[in-house]
C-alpha cells in the first residue's frame, strides 16, 4: 500500500506525480506482469546467466 504525504496547500497534480514516482519505484507493475504466467526456475536461471555473460562482455569490451 502506497501512502503519499501531502500538505493542505499542495496541488493535486503534484500529489499525483509523487504517487506515480512511488508506484514506479516499488515495481508493483513488474511483479504483476511476472505473476501472469509461470516460468520454470531453469528458464529463470538461464536468462540470468545470459544477462551476466552479456554484461561481462560489455565490461571487457569484447562486444561491439
Amino acid at each position: 500500500m502506497l501512502i503519499i504525504d501531502s500538505k493542505d496547500c499542495e496541488n493535486i497534480d503534484k500529489a499525483l506525480k509523487k504517487y506515480k514516482k512511488k508506484f514506479e519505484k516499488s515495481k508493483t507493475l513488474l511483479q504483476l506482469r511476472d505473476r501472469q504466467s509461470f516460468t520454470k526456475p531453469s528458464i529463470v536461471r538461464r536468462t540470468q546467466v545470459k544477462k551476466a555473460i552479456y554484461k561481462q562482455l560489455l565490461a571487457t569490451g569484447k562486444l561491439d
